[in-house]
């Protein structure tokens, strides 16, 4: 659980397909290695190296916890992938936890505020290569208040793509025919 690419510095009423532009367009921006792709939320665009759920289907864990089940693939692949992004919030609520300040309103400049945000998932990441155990991640997942929640080939825009979504399709299908068996 350690952050691979920091962008702070938008406001939040940014949209995510213009970040996620302003990303991929800086000079040592984000970089999709070919053959992988990231996790995304229902606010983004399924595309080649941005895997995103389905829409008009089940998504959010909290549709599953009554104890129903997946009824197509579709539905399937949205549980996993919201399982697996919960990975991600995870994360951030470990940063939050361990830095005070990143927990409630800054005053200070712009430019100061990116820099602490930076700081502090840099030193996250330094905690998490270099101690075996942390002691803030043990304590987050105690918490009752946290029990819900290379150069190489790249990929450099993000777009719709037919190939794309017949991939996500096939592999939608062959999760749910592997969970059927089992």
């Amino acid at each position: 659980m350690e952050f691979i690419f920091v962008l702070p510095g938008w406001e939040g009423s940014t949209s995510y397909s213009r970040m996620l532009r302003d990303a991929l367009n800086r000079p040592n921006g984000l970089r999709v290695p070919s053959g992988y792709y990231y996790l995304m939320d229902a606010g983004y665009t399924n595309g080649q190296g941005f895997l995103a759920p389905y829409k008009g289907t089940r998504y959010y864990l909290s549709k599953w916890r009554d104890g129903s089940i997946p009824g197509t693939p579709e539905e399937h692949f949205n549980m996993k992938l919201a399982s697996a992004r919960n990975v991600i919030k995870r994360c951030f609520g470990i940063l939050k936890m361990r830095w005070a300040i990143l927990r409630s309103p800054s005053f200070y400049l712009i430019n100061i505020q990116n820099r602490i945000i930076m700081a502090c998932c840099l030193i996250h990441n330094l905690i998490r290569r270099e101690m075996s155990v942390d002691p803030d991640e043990t304590a987050y997942d105690l918490s009752p208040n946290t029990k819900n929640i290379v150069e190489e080939d790249v990929i450099a825009s993000v777009a719709s793509s037919s190939q794309w979504t017949t991939w996500r399709d096939d592999l939608a299908k062959q999760m749910f025919d592997e969970w059927r068996r089992n």
